[in-house]
């Protein structure tokens, strides 16, 4: 049976419901000198088709989306299956900040303070079994909150809900982030509430929105953009500036900070979004243009 953590102890932090304060420490491991984006580019320049195409479209729609309740369940190759209730994902686990580059894979960047728990705290509690060595992410499902779930012409044409997936190594190493909020405020809606996945060494597209259901698998699972176009979008989708997009190059990108359009300057994108000192290791013996 399921385990519900809402009767396990943890802080005493009430909730926090989108756009809140969140109490969060700042390890000095995760902080730095990167110039950050400013959260309103942040929070109105976004990729989140569910809400449309356009940059502008998960802000102006995304209010819709009604994020309390809401569920979490973790299950498949786990000896202790978990639900998480929406007062769980900001009360149980110790939150911290994490100033961490993005990369989409459009060649666009920003640098964001987010706020979340490592995912591997989670797993832990989960129990992995031996045949665990995937882990697969999904979407909520709500056409009646998200007309691009609703419209093909409005959500591009994708096949929902919107699903993820890592190597279960991956899953568990430390830069990969369960995150609640950013800029010291409860996720809103655009930036997908009210839990997402950040995994900073790779492209923006793997880091799932608005997440209900993480299932430990035995084999590698289905991700929306590789089945979408699997020539254009790999499984791994490790941030590389020697594997271009096959319509257009991964070399530099433009950095999205605090000027305008005309102060927009392209930088050298860097291996594994210059997270390479810690990950590097995860992939060694990987052909990593065959496994983009």
């Amino acid at each position: 049976m399921p385990i519900c953590l809402a009767g396990l102890k943890g802080n005493d932090r009430p909730p926090a419901p989108a756009g809140k304060p969140l109490e969060f420490s700042k390890p000095a491991a995760w902080q730095n000198n990167l110039p950050l984006t400013p959260a309103d580019k942040v929070s109105g320049y976004n990729n989140f088709y569910e809400f449309g195409l356009d940059k502008a479209d998960p802000a102006a729609n995304a209010g819709s989306l009604k994020t309390d309740p809401w569920t979490l369940k973790i299950s498949g190759e786990v000896a202790k299956p978990l639900t998480l209730d929406h007062d769980d994902l900001t009360r149980r686990f110790p939150l911290e900040e994490r100033i961490y580059r993005m990369r989409c894979v459009e060649a666009w960047s920003m640098v964001v303070p987010w706020i979340g728990f490592p995912l591997h705290k989670l797993l832990a509690l989960a129990e992995p079994t031996s045949n665990a060595k995937y882990v697969a992410f999904e979407t909520i499902y709500a056409p009646e909150q998200m007309p691009g779930q609703q419209d093909r012409f409005i959500g591009g044409g994708l096949k929902y809900p919107y699903v993820e997936g890592l190597r279960l190594d991956e899953a568990m190493h430390p830069l990969t982030l369960m995150t609640v909020g950013v800029y010291g405020k409860a996720l809103p809606p655009q930036n997908g509430a009210p839990v997402r996945l950040i995994v900073p060494w790779k492209y923006g597209f793997k880091g799932i929105k608005s997440i209900v259901s993480i299932k430990l698998t035995r084999e590698r699972p289905p991700t929306t953009w590789n089945l979408v176009a699997p020539d254009e979008y790999g499984f791994y989708a490790n941030v590389n500036p020697h594997v271009d997009h096959p319509r257009w190059s991964q070399a530099t990108e433009r950095f999205i900070g605090s000027g305008g359009i005309l102060d927009v300057q392209r930088q050298p994108t860097l291996l594994f979004n210059g997270y390479a000192d810690q990950v590097a290791s995860l992939y060694r013996g990987l052909d990593l243009r065959e496994n983009f």
